[in-house]
């Protein structure tokens, strides 16, 4: 059976940071200009220090393989927080176990409330998120929920804990068509110490997730690392190792990069690897120009002027009018967030903002009549 673990056991952390750390402007330049695919060593040249002073170069090529790919669009999502109930300590999250704060999990009443708000705002294309309490958030509650938001949306993403490959096989008939699992970091001994409890300390089992999501079929599988637990550069490395192999194994299913750079929440922790602007604007460029097919989101955790400049670097997906704790839409008084969201503007100022760039914001691209 097909296993990315196979893969991973064969790179070692330090030997893949020390090649990146290593890399020269000679390097970097082969990556920019060599002709048809690039490699995982031309990404660990764009992600590299030696890369940085390519910015620009980078940006502008990022922007015209973008174009070529995906035209001059922008898909508008947005997220809705189903739960905060966990049964897992993270040392860096809002929804930890060991975190002192009110938690709630939506009803049917509740969920139907959010959506009519969301429908107002004009989203067709929305995120489900949760904590991870499989007993009272678990797959039941996740095919209930697919039940009700179906008839309302196009297009439904999930964001909970790694499941069984059985159980993203059912939930697909009810309208699932995207999970998004981040493996937070693949520094495995890191990894260990921020999450000491629960289901979610099993390293292996998150890893070996988006296999279980090829295997089941899901349309759509999203990665990334969690930017801050350890360094940055050697996590996007593995997070790109990882997306080569799931291309090549399961072909059929679409691929997105998401960029979570950690953000102040209840229990928070200090950073271990601090990311500039200025490096989430590279490693965005170097996503692109490694693979021009992968889908690259970016949420509201980043600051308005970052994600009104990052439109042009090669981003195809992008949130607004984010609420981080359940019921945040219909209810805004009652604060449970996971995390505090940087860019509070509304969907139509961000819609407005994109238009301004000469970019289409979209609301709706997909629907299952096109299957």
């Amino acid at each position: 059976m097909n296993s990315f673990r196979n893969i991973f056991d064969t790179h070692s952390w330090d030997t893949e940071s020390k090649q990146i750390y290593r890399k020269t402007a000679v390097d970097v330049e082969a990556a920019l200009t060599r002709n048809g695919n690039r490699t995982l060593d031309d990404f660990k040249a764009l992600i590299s220090q030696a890369a940085e002073p390519y910015l620009e170069e980078m940006a502008q090529l990022s922007n015209e393989i973008t174009q070529k790919r995906f035209g001059k669009t922008i898909q508008m999502f947005i997220p809705m927080y189903l739960s905060n109930e966990c049964q897992n300590i993270c040392t860096y999250c809002g929804f930890s176990l060991d975190v002192d704060i009110p938690r709630k999990t939506l009803n049917d009443r509740e969920i139907l409330c959010e959506v009519e708000v969301i429908k107002s705002l004009g989203y067709d294309h929305i995120l489900l998120v949760t904590g991870e309490a499989n007993n009272t958030v678990g797959v039941k509650y996740f095919q209930n929920a697919l039940k009700l938001l179906r008839p309302h949306f196009s297009h439904i993403s999930l964001e909970v804990q790694p499941l069984d490959q059985e159980d993203y096989e059912l939930l697909t008939p009810f309208g699932l068509n995207t999970v998004l699992v981040y493996q937070e970091t693949y520094n495995e001994a890191e990894y260990k110490t921020h999450h000491p409890k629960g289901k979610k300390s099993n390293f292996l089992y998150r890893l070996e997730t988006p296999d279980r999501l090829g295997r089941a079929g899901v349309h759509k599988i999203g990665l990334g690392a969690l930017i801050g637990l350890a360094d940055w550069r050697t996590d996007s490395f593995f997070t790109a190792l990882h997306l080569d192999y799931l291309e090549k194994t399961y072909w059929q299913s679409k691929y997105s990069i998401s960029f979570p750079r950690l953000r102040p929440c209840a229990g928070g922790i200090d950073l271990k690897s601090n990311m500039t602007d200025r490096e989430l604007a590279q490693l965005i460029c170097a996503y692109r120009i490694f693979n021009e097919e992968v889908e690259l989101s970016l949420s509201t955790r980043e600051s308005e002027k970052f994600r009104d400049n990052a439109i042009k670097l090669g981003i195809t997906n992008i949130s607004a009018d984010s609420k981080t704790n359940p019921g945040g839409y219909a209810n805004k008084e009652e604060s449970l967030e996971q995390f505090e969201i940087c860019d509070e503007r509304s969907g139509s100022t961000m819609a407005h903002v994109i238009s301004a760039q000469g970019y289409e914001p979209v609301w709706k691209d997909w629907d299952s009549v096109l299957q």
